[in-house]
């Protein structure tokens, strides 16, 4: 079975092929390779060449700091962070002075805040390189850093390089947030999301349409969602709700950055009740609600909220709905209309790019609720596009083909797990469960937000699901037979199939903490591929399942065996 089946020949901390300058992923096959990536071990650690440019600097951006480092003569043993605007930079500072840091704090003398105009401008923090594990989170969480494009760029002008005053900027008026030009891959890039968003929506069409100008960019999804937080935090300072459980570093922005922060991690029916609860309490007490912040469908384990009930609560109790829908996608599922989300938050790195080489991120206002008037002045009051324009360029091109795409990412990803849903129903088979929406008991929800289907698309289920396993070492078997096959690393949404042991890789110290809500190191993460094919996927995923399932019938027959002694005695 396997003679036909290709090997990885990917080089372990190398990008997935092509292999492109600004590749945002990593292949790191085998579990014991995640548990070494965990403690930081320097055999693994100078493996990388490429990875998720928020988890470690991309090598442009490091060559540029570098060259501003030499260029400012900073003292030996210093390094810095790059970022876009005035705004980022200082919020650097802010948030590695912040005293809920605790042991992690930096006093300010840490840090220096520098400006640098290359062929365009730059705002450095600098501090010593030994406290890089105590900034290093606002990089990965904020996702607000310059980029590799940027970098790259300026590293051909590098010959203009010079320091401006600080005190100069600080007192020069901000730059004007004047309307993109129809024929840039800003504005076109703008009209297709709107678009997407228009298109065969549930419920028939819409008096009031999502407009061009409703579409707003950020350097990557979590970018997105940290600045539209700021953006509420200014005008609504007030808790932040999490209903579900979502992808890691949302909670920590909501955590890290708010005023208040409360958590809601099952997404269940139950927990809409005690939510309700909370709301009630607060409005008595009078203590402000922001937001409440979910995914659609959350990322890893695909729960499912009920957005009709969660708009009502909005609706009720004067709180923003922020809905980040970047695992059902804007062709398969509708989280706007009178009864959605205030503010639809979407990572473009994912399926909306779908090639693995550009950070993106979106947030699109929602015209027919109530709140669009004061967001939509909150927006022009504090918005600055920090996008790099040749990563405006990348998204627009890579996503000319996203219908086309998301065809094949809900095909593949639905026949994988039709396939995993009958072994999960066989006793002698280490698979206990699937999560996707189609065999989810929150299904009905996603089913409410489906589009319906048209000549040109039939809506599915996107291309990520997950498959949990009875114990660690059925699920190692899977995941280290899978590596062989089957590339290895944190992204979705790519043109090849991904897998990782997400919840062991991100919350390896930390599985107690996240437990509770139905995450668990046993589960293993799929995003299927655009190019993948599907037949040739379910025989690795059957060779696979098939280590896993050995192992349980040997360890069942060891169990027996004592049994078996004992009654022959």
């Amino acid at each position: 079975m396997t003679a036909d089946i290709a090997k990885i020949s990917t080089t372990p901390g190398h990008a997935i092929p092509p292999f492109p300058r600004h590749a945002i992923t990593t292949h790191l096959p085998t579990w014991q390779a995640v548990l070494d990536f965990a403690d930081r071990k320097p055999e693994i650690m100078t493996m990388f060449k490429s990875m998720y440019p928020r988890m470690m600097l991309h090598r442009d951006v490091i060559e540029l700091a570098g060259s501003v480092l030499k260029f400012a003569k900073a003292p030996e043993g210093q390094t810095c962070f790059l970022y876009p605007s005035l705004e980022a930079a200082e919020s650097q500072v802010k948030f590695s002075t912040d005293p809920r840091r605790k042991e992690a704090m930096l006093k300010k003398e840490d840090l220096n805040l520098r400006v640098f105009d290359i062929d365009v401008r730059y705002y450095a923090v600098f501090f010593d390189a030994k406290k890089t594990p105590m900034t290093m989170p606002f990089w990965t969480n904020a996702g607000i850093g310059v980029s590799s494009r940027m970098a790259e760029q300026s590293l051909q002008h590098i010959d203009q390089l010079k320091e401006v005053s600080l005190s100069s900027v600080f007192s020069a008026p901000p730059p004007a947030n004047g309307q993109p030009k129809e024929s840039s891959a800003e504005y076109k890039t703008q009209e297709r999301i709107a678009s997407l968003l228009e298109r065969a929506p549930v419920g028939g069409a819409r008096d009031i349409k999502v407009k061009a100008d409703d579409v707003y960019f950020f350097q990557t999804g979590m970018a997105a969602i940290w600045w539209v937080h700021e953006y509420l935090i200014g005008a609504r300072n007030g808790t932040s709700i999490l209903y579900g459980y979502a992808f890691h570093s949302t909670p920590h922005v909501l955590e890290d950055f708010g005023p208040a922060y409360k958590l809601f991690g099952n997404g269940s029916t139950e927990e809409l009740d005690e939510l309700e609860s909370f709301l009630e309490t607060e409005k008595k007490e009078g203590r402000k609600v922001q937001a409440i912040w979910a995914e659609f469908p959350a990322n890893p384990m695909l729960t499912i909220p009920d957005l009709s009930r969660l708009r009502k609560l909005a609706d009720t109790y004067d709180v923003v709905l922020c809905v980040d829908d970047t695992v059902g996608s804007f062709c398969n599922v509708d989280v706007m209309g009178a009864d959605g989300a205030d503010i639809v938050l979407t990572s473009l790195t994912k399926s909306f790019s779908g090639y693995a080489d550009v950070m993106g991120g979106s947030a699109v206002l929602n015209p027919l609720t109530k709140s669009y008037s004061e967001l939509k002045e909150v927006f022009t009051k504090r918005y600055h596009n920090d996008v790099c324009p040749l990563d405006l360029e990348a998204l627009e091109h890579n996503s000319r083909d996203y219908l086309e795409r998301s065809k094949a990412f809900n095909y593949k990803a639905e026949f994988l797990v039709n396939w995993l849903e009958k072994k999960a129903k066989d006793p002698n088979s280490a698979v206990k469960e699937v999560m996707y929406p189609s065999c989810h008991p929150q299904r009905p929800n996603y089913d409410a937000r489906k589009r319906p289907t048209t000549a040109e698309f039939e809506a599915g289920y996107g291309c990520l699901f997950s498959v949990e396993f009875d114990n660690v070492p059925e699920t190692i078997a899977f995941y280290d037979t899978m590596s062989k096959y089957i590339h290895i690393g944190p992204h979705l949404g790519a043109h090849r199939t991904l897998v990782l042991c997400y919840v062991k890789a991100i919350y390896a110290k930390g599985l107690d903490h996240v437990a509770p809500f139905g995450l668990h190191e046993t589960a293993i993460r799929v995003s299927v591929g655009s190019e993948d094919d599907p037949e040739q996927l379910l025989e690795v995923f059957k060779i696979a399942v098939a280590e896993a399932d050995a192992l349980k019938a040997k360890s069942e027959d060891a169990e027996k065996a004592p049994t078996a002694v004992a009654s022959v005695s």
